[in-house]
């Protein structure tokens, strides 16, 4: 606490104990004043009320002695009057202001002097007798004792019983007779007084204190603890300690700035530890980047592998391309001594129609590594799905493949070349069933959509086998990249199908569920629709 006050220039909680413990002075002391003031005038309103009962009592006393023109008794009674504690004078004068009796002998047959209340309190000139409109009644006075002392003057009013009075020394017309004056000592008063103004003085004296020390603890709980807690807490930060966090449970502001504070030495940390896992993972970083740089020169290297694999069959496709010949001419040979629409002819006909197929697969693959430009044409998508589906599904790797065709009735027709198309096909079908594991049922669905205005044929292969996982669906049609083991793929299969479907003028995406199937959309161009 004494280091509050040492500089109170530097200190909130100082400003505010000085600036309240004033206002409560001030406060106080008006409190104090306006009391003291209040009770003067409640006793003083009391005083008077006892005095006009006093001044009625007097005149109640001399009423019958005047009527009878008694002075002697008249004289008697006001120093009767006199007699009591507090009483220091009663007299009465008639309207010149000559005083007919007093319980001071001494001031009966003087005047009173016009300058006193007696006269000044009915008129504003009491030469001329000017009334004033509003009358005093009494005052009060300091006596040579330094008392307070009440002078009251009251009217005598000339009453029936005056004014038929056998000594008709009145007329009635007259309404005043003369008037009573009385002093009454308030001695006892300002005893009282003096005594409620020190019990008073005391009570706020101690009330300023007490509300002075219980603001002070206030102050010092609500306002100098929490702040120099916040100072102490910002002193540790700034030292790097970022493990000190302000304790302060209450909701006001000060709370409300312990708990941004607090926020921000936790995002001060977590930057911190951000900072050191970033320092500690480089290595990690350095090395993941390496991986990836040696996985793309192995993918190089096998790139170079397929380059020298196209170079080399540019070489033997004459020598494969020979027995393919002989293949066809010798079916074509056969053909001709079979019956039409038998089932050898429809069985050499199939052998004619894949050993083709089997040639231009060569001259595609040539096309492919050589990027030669491909043989334009129709493809019609309805029936090169159907043979595909038919050419691979008496092979064993699909004796356990269930095929479901929902092609449109509409012969849906695209440009390009039938065999990449067939080519496309035939990879979507072969990774199904490598999925699948061999066992499963593969969907195929045909249908013609609009898009961007334009018509499309859209082609949707679905299977029903693991999935693939989300992290895996950006990379699919990379180069290279495969989930499948090292003997069963080489990752170029999706890879040149993306290649043959963005040649053809369209688009591939994939939608898939872990645990559920794949669906592969093929999107091309419609060009025609036959109905």
């Amino acid at each position: 606490m004494n280091s509050i006050f040492a500089n109170p220039e530097k200190s909130i909680a100082a400003k505010l104990i000085i600036a309240t413990g004033l206002l409560i002075v001030v406060l106080s002391f008006l409190f104090w004043y306006a009391t003291l003031k209040k009770q003067e005038q409640d006793i003083m309103s009391i005083a008077v009320k006892y005095g006009d009962s006093f001044v009625n009592f007097a005149k109640e006393s001399t009423h019958n002695s005047m009527l009878s023109l008694d002075k002697t008794q008249t004289q008697r009674i006001l120093e009767n009057l006199s007699t009591p504690e507090g009483v220091q004078r009663v007299k009465i004068f008639d309207h010149k202001g000559n005083v007919e009796f007093s319980s001071d002998q001494e001031e009966v047959g003087n005047e009173v002097d016009i300058n006193s209340m007696s006269c000044r309190g009915c008129h504003t000139d009491p030469v001329t007798g000017t009334l004033s409109p509003s009358p005093k009644k009494w005052s009060k006075y300091k006596d040579k004792k330094g008392s307070t002392s009440l002078k009251i003057v009251s009217q005598i009013y000339n009453d029936v019983s005056c004014s038929s009075a056998s000594c008709h020394v009145h007329p009635e017309e007259q309404k005043i007779l003369g008037f009573v004056e009385t002093d009454l000592s308030l001695a006892l008063l300002d005893e009282a007084l003096f005594k409620q103004g020190l019990a008073l003085t005391a009570y706020v004296i101690i009330f300023v204190i007490a509300v002075s020390l219980f603001l002070g603890i206030i102050n010092y709980k609500i306002v100098t603890n929490p702040v120099h807690k916040l100072s102490d807490g910002m002193k540790q930060v700034a030292g790097g300690d970022l493990d000190h966090p302000v304790q302060i449970d209450s909701i006001d502001e000060i709370g409300v700035l312990a708990s941004t504070f607090n926020s921000m030495i936790k995002d001060l940390k977590a930057a911190a530890g951000q900072k050191a896992r970033w320092t500690q993972t480089l290595e990690e970083e350095v090395a993941k980047k390496t991986e990836e740089i040696k996985r793309t020169q192995t993918g190089l290297i096998q790139t170079e592998k397929l380059a020298s694999l196209g170079r080399m069959a540019a070489g033997v496709a004459h020598e494969i391309n020979n027995p393919l010949t002989g293949v066809v001419t010798f079916a074509h040979l056969m053909r001709q001594r079979c019956k039409p629409g038998s089932d050898d002819a429809e069985d050499l006909d199939v052998i004619i129609e894949q050993a083709e197929r089997c040639a231009k697969i060569i001259k595609n693959l040539l096309t492919f590594a050589r990027a030669t430009p491909s043989e334009k044409g129709k493809i019609h998508i309805n029936n090169v799905i159907t043979k595909t589906m038919t050419l691979v599904k008496n092979q064993e790797k699909f004796h356990n493949v269930k095929f479901h065709m929902d092609l449109a009735d509409a012969n849906l027709v695209t440009d390009g070349d039938g065999t990449q198309f067939q080519q496309i096909c035939l990879n979507m079908f072969l990774n199904a069933a490598d999925a699948m594991n061999l066992r499963g049922d593969i969907t195929v669905k045909t249908h013609q959509v609009e898009e961007k205005d334009k018509p499309f044929v859209e082609t949707i292969f679905t299977d029903t086998g693991s999935g693939i996982k989300e992290e895996d669906l950006p990379k699919l049609f990379e180069p290279f990249f495969t989930t499948k083991p090292v003997d069963k793929g080489t990752g170029l299969g999706l890879s040149i199908t993306h290649g043959i479907v963005k040649h053809l003028g369209g688009s591939i995406r994939v939608k898939s569920t872990l645990g559920q199937g794949t669906s592969f959309f093929v999107r091309l161009p419609l060009i025609k629709q036959e109905i």
